[in-house]
């Protein structure tokens, strides 16, 4: 396998360094078809934010991706969604995904909660190994990113994957417009 190259990031394979995936990271990996096109690269925890990764190890921001997490209402039932957006746009949370779920108000789901139900490190939540009842709402921008630099469910690590190969993710849909 040839390894996926980044900016500066030391890229490994996934076998090489299973510790550095979050456990629900490293058990969606197992089962997934393109796992063999996705590295992971170890990074200083403290720059797990997009920007301050980004500038330390020479990644253009629009290589980035970032997985948000929301959450609306309707008649009772409570709708999440985690929407993967390019690290250089913003989810467009107040119009766009919150038509998707159909909810008259959306927000972000508090930051205890996202990383309790997803059992990933927060800076490090990422679409891989979410909780299967929520939707993936991955903007069409990051799908066709050559290559992704996303988390890997902690922080001291990001995984590097194949734009196309994300928007294959189980229960993945692909939108148009979901950031801005």
């Amino acid at each position: 396998m040839t390894l996926p190259a980044l900016g500066t990031l030391q890229v490994r394979t996934l076998e090489e360094r299973p510790d550095l995936l979050g456990v629900p990271v490293r058990e969606a990996l197992a089962s997934w078809p393109h796992a063999t096109d996705v590295g992971v690269a170890e990074i200083d925890p403290e720059l797990a934010d997009t920007a301050a990764c980004s500038e330390a190890y020479a990644v253009p921001l629009d290589a980035g991706a970032n997985c948000v997490v929301v959450s609306g209402r309707r008649a009772g039932e409570e709708r999440i969604a985690a929407c993967l957006v390019r690290a250089d746009t913003r989810a467009d949370v107040n119009n766009r995904v919150k038509r998707l779920l159909d909810v008259r108000k959306c927000s972000f789901l508090p930051l205890e909660r996202a990383v309790e139900e997803t059992g990933m490190e927060y800076g490090g939540i990422t679409p891989v190994g979410l909780p299967a009842s929520w939707r993936l709402l991955i903007d069409s921008r990051v799908a066709a990113i050559d290559l992704a630099l996303i988390g890997s469910g902690v922080r001291r690590s990001k995984l590097i994957a194949p734009g196309p190969a994300l928007a294959q993710l189980p229960g993945a849909e692909v939108i148009e417009g979901l950031a801005s």
